[in-house]
């Protein structure tokens, strides 16, 4: 840098000199923070328009769900393609599980479960994935598969929900002490259809 005990002149061609020396690498680093911060303002701008472009296409895919339309696949699609490590693709994936569900493709909404619990960062949206995967297991006949899967669910808000399923596979399997203990606990813990699982629980009282 420049010495203080230089005359005004040597100060000036000491700073020539300096900037001669320095001069690029210092316009350099000013054009990097600057487009430091121009970049960063496009990059926050540019995400900001991707998630509402996203928000829209969901929304599209929600009425195209409720309707019943043959376009929510291709919305779906699309949506997950586009928005991969988003949540929107999640839900899509949800969606479109649903949606080939009803049309009869198991193996596709099997699919689309299973890609949830591979690629879903949250924990309640895996949840969700896992009981409507072990619920069609269950519907098929997997009692084996539908348990182990269900197994590995965690304690948390769908207790109720995890429970519920445990009495279905008890009684699936003819362990109807089994099913009614976990309806009791599906009750417990606030499952999402009580008024059903208390006309399962019910039933299993009249019966035994």
């Amino acid at each position: 840098m420049v010495d203080v005990n230089l005359s005004e002149e040597e100060q000036v061609e000491a700073l020539k000199k300096w900037w001669k020396e320095n001069g690029k690498s210092v316009a350099a680093g000013i054009i990097i923070g600057l487009g430091g911060v121009f970049g960063w303002q496009y990059w926050t701008q540019h995400q900001q328009e991707v998630a509402e472009q996203a928000s829209a296409q969901f929304e599209q895919l929600s009425q195209s769900v409720e309707s019943k339309s043959p376009a929510a696949v291709n919305q779906a699609e699309s949506l997950i393609a586009s928005n991969q490590g988003s949540a929107y693709a999640v839900f899509a994936a949800l969606d479109l599980a649903k949606v080939k569900y009803q049309q009869g493709d198991v193996n596709g909404a099997k699919a689309q479960l299973q890609w949830v619990l591979d690629n879903a960062d949250d924990p309640s949206l895996k949840q969700i994935a896992r009981l409507r995967q072990a619920r069609i297991l269950l519907d098929e006949g997997q009692v084996d598969a539908a348990a182990a899967l269900i197994e590995q669910a965690p304690q948390d808000n769908y207790r109720g929900d995890v429970a519920e399923l445990r009495g279905d596979i008890a009684l699936k399997r003819g362990d109807k002490m089994a099913a009614r203990q976990a309806y009791k606990e599906a009750i417990e813990y606030k499952v999402s259809n009580n008024a059903l699982v208390q006309m399962k629980f019910d039933d299993l009282a009249v019966t035994e």
